[in-house]
């Protein structure tokens, strides 16, 4: 009991915690609750993509203080991040002190070497060999690189999931898992992409250049017609009855069914449906769970399949979270 005062009155005292309330009284004085002081620090995140730009600002709470979603085409010339720059600091004006700013984690649709600073490959950006140092002096405040898909893992609890697949279904279909509690990036950075495994063999054209990709079949853009429409249009479609929009949702669910039945038998964790998709599945759990334990006949329930804890801005949030484990780690 000694230990455990002298260290909650040093995170009180750096701020770290804060007086939250009071307890009922039990007859002598009355207990404080004590808590994170959410406020302490700030982190942001950016989500680099092929046409946009999307920033969040997350205190120590997890929570989402302020977020922008802004239309910008991405191109290798300095310029762009010049412009992102520009873009950060006007997001930043009169949301934060400077001093609680710990750091910008910026999520990258990508294979990326971060002790380098390099984008190696980037299909969905159209690079190959891409430094990002010259975003990195842009931003002018530390900066932690991170694969967009690995991001929306980070921004998961690792209490929660220690052990599971992230299935991120966006434009791109890419992937992550994490191993007690770490994620687990493979010998050469690539694990988890389980956009482009074959699912269909000689099936659609993917545009990594191979056929029959998961990402040709189980991608949002399948959905949106590569953009053409949005994913909420779709879903209000598929709400109303029409039956084609019903036909093509019933063949996605069956390759996501697909897909995640081969997850399961490869790592036999959690999975958890993240993505723009993985963001509105969560009312259609039980036609796609019929389809998974179709495909299954080892278990009885599909109760490791899990919704995302984010819908729209979990690349973002996860590579923002990566300053607040650091810092605490350092405290």
């Amino acid at each position: 009991m000694p230990t455990v005062l002298a260290n909650v009155n040093d995170l009180l005292e750096k701020r770290v915690l804060e007086e939250t309330g009071e307890y009922a009284s039990t007859g002598g004085r009355k207990a404080k609750s004590i808590g994170i002081n959410k406020s302490y620090c700030h982190a942001m995140g950016i989500l680099i993509t092929a046409n946009h730009v999307e920033m969040v600002l997350v205190n120590l709470g997890d929570e989402i203080i302020k977020k922008d979603r802004i239309r910008l085409k991405f191109t290798a010339e300095l310029s762009y991040c010049t412009e992102v720059a520009q873009k950060v600091k006007t997001f930043l004006e009169g949301k934060v002190a400077k001093d609680t700013l710990l750091g910008i984690g910026v999520a990258i649709p990508g294979i990326i070497d971060q002790k380098e600073r390099i984008v190696l490959k980037s299909h969905a950006l159209g690079i190959e060999n891409y430094s990002l140092r010259f975003l990195e002096q842009a931003l002018e405040i530390p900066v932690y690189f991170e694969n967009d898909a690995n991001a929306a893992m980070l921004a998961e609890k690792k209490q929660k999931y220690p052990n599971a697949i992230y299935l991120s279904l966006n434009h791109t279909l890419g992937g992550a898992f994490c191993i007690d509690g770490k994620l687990f990036r493979g010998q050469n950075q690539k694990a988890g992409e389980f956009g482009h495994m074959i699912l269909v063999p000689g099936g659609r054209k993917c545009y990594c250049g191979k056929s029959g990709c998961a990402d040709a079949y189980c991608a949002a853009s399948v959905l949106t017609q590569d953009n053409r429409q949005s994913l909420d249009a779709f879903m209000e479609k598929v709400e109303s009855g029409d039956e084609k929009i019903l036909q093509t949702w019933n063949e996605y669910l069956d390759h996501l069914a697909v897909l995640i039945s081969n997850l399961r038998m490869a790592y036999d964790m959690d999975i958890i449906l993240g993505g723009d998709v993985g963001g509105v599945l969560s009312d259609y759990m039980i036609p796609l769970g019929e389809k998974v334990m179709a495909y299954n006949g080892f278990e009885h329930d599909v109760s490791y399949l899990k919704n995302c804890s984010y819908k729209k801005e979990a690349s973002a949030v996860g590579a923002a979270k990566y300053f607040f484990t650091k810092h605490i780690v350092e405290l």
